[in-house]
């Protein structure tokens, strides 16, 4: 029986819970982009690059709009039963891309897997920092993250999975597996009980709370300054976040004038290093220094945006491997100290009832940001000026540092 009213030990179950299904969250989406040279022997249509796009660009656009939307819900409904839900339809999803025998088939998979998709992350770090508190949530959120970016690295392999086997099964049985887990959840995963207590008081001393619209949430969040130099400081590193996600291989390549098959590898595991490094250790100084001065969460996040200033110009204008491998590392280090206090500064400002909805219009202006600095960043590099793309996205994350320590002044570790 797991020990949820242990205090001490249960709210690091729900954390060690939650980091597979970030992996499968990742890894399932990821596959898609590596198995495309497998797929399109069976798929023609996937030979255009124009089409694969579209492929990869209705998954963001539905991701992305849905964001806000999962958030609301996740506020008013069970997170537990979302994101068991969640991962039971998408795994389904990845499950059945198995089957598909045509574009239109993925195509429309791939829709339904931005819907699930986006139903998770809100649910789940709204969850995570209902059950740890001040002295250990950047460090539960950080460990969560974690599995974000291993899964991530392991969809890279998607490729390797599809020769030794075949597309179609690798699809399968990463789908079963996923099933599989969404059930154990049901039996291992709970609510914070405080959090459901909390708003049966609530309800009970308000009663026309019931009748409150899901849009209620998205007003009363755009009514605070505070939440407009939050969305900021979310959105701005967004932009280099996903530059380096869709566009680092590239310019690796590029600069250190290595064929792609070198430069797609050595990228991956830079940034993914350096940001597991970052996610720990911005967590763990986070929840140290806001013990003894309650902006510690604010000065963290800001020193994390601060190491991808440097990073970025280096990865602009550094064309021997020591610069270049230098600045992908601390660009990953203060990306993930970044990471792991995006929510915990949020739970200084926004109240637990708004939390996931709050998650869920930042996540959507994240994308959205990531979806226009690709496209851009395409353009650049056709000019043959990725580099100096890079570079200038510096000047994005130096305003939003400043924003951070001049506007958000919190009174307190947890609104209630």
């Amino acid at each position: 029986m797991i020990p949820m009213r242990n205090k001490s030990i249960y709210p690091w179950i729900v954390v060690s819970l939650l980091w597979v299904v970030a992996l499968l969250n990742y890894m399932d989406r990821q596959m898609l982009s590596t198995m495309q040279a497998s797929m399109k022997i069976d798929i023609t249509e996937l030979n255009k690059a124009e089409a694969f796009g579209a492929l990869m660009a209705i998954f963001l656009w539905i991701y992305g709009f849905m964001s806000p939307i999962a958030g609301m819900i996740a506020d008013r409904f069970s997170r537990k039963w979302l994101i068991v839900g969640s991962l039971f339809v998408w795994s389904a999803v990845t499950f059945l891309m198995g089957y598909a025998k045509s574009y239109n088939d993925l195509y429309w998979l791939r829709a339904i897997m931005g819907i699930s998709e986006a139903l998770y992350i809100p649910s789940a770090l709204s969850l995570i920092a209902d059950w740890h508190r001040d002295k250990s949530r950047s460090l539960a959120i950080g460990i969560h993250m974690t599995g974000l970016y291993v899964g991530q690295a392991i969809g890279g392999f998607g490729a390797t999975a599809a020769a030794m086997f075949s597309w179609q099964s690798t699809f399968q049985w990463f789908g079963i597996i996923g099933i599989i887990y969404s059930l154990i959840l049901i039996v291992l995963l709970h609510e914070n009980p405080t959090h459901i207590l909390a708003k049966e008081i609530e309800t009970k001393r308000n009663p026309e709370l019931k009748k409150t619209t899901l849009l209620a949430g998205i007003s009363i969040l755009f009514s605070s300054w505070a939440f407009w130099i939050i969305l900021f400081y979310f959105a701005a590193p967004s932009l280099p976040g996903w530059a380096t996600k869709n566009w680092l291989p590239t310019l690796f390549a590029e600069n250190l004038n290595i064929p792609m098959s070198q430069a797609g590898p050595l990228s991956t595991i830079t940034i993914a290093f350096s940001s597991f490094i970052g996610v720990i250790f911005g967590g763990i100084l986070s929840d140290r220094w806001v013990q003894k001065n309650i902006r510690g969460r604010i000065y963290t996040g800001a020193i994390g945006l601060s190491l991808t200033i440097p990073a970025l110009l280096l990865l602009g204008f550094g064309h021997n491997l020591i610069a270049v491998i230098g600045a992908g590392l601390l660009f990953g280090i203060g990306f993930g100290i970044f990471d792991a206090n995006n929510m915990p500064i949020l739970c200084q400002f926004v109240s637990t009832k708004y939390r996931s909805t709050a998650y869920g219009v930042m996540n959507m202006i994240g994308v959205f940001a990531g979806a226009a600095v690709t496209e851009l960043l395409g353009k650049w590099s056709d000019n043959g000026s990725l580099g100096q793309g890079f570079a200038m996205l510096s000047i994005i994350v130096v305003a939003a540092v400043f924003l951070q320590l001049y506007f958000l002044r919190p009174q307190t570790d947890n609104m209630k």
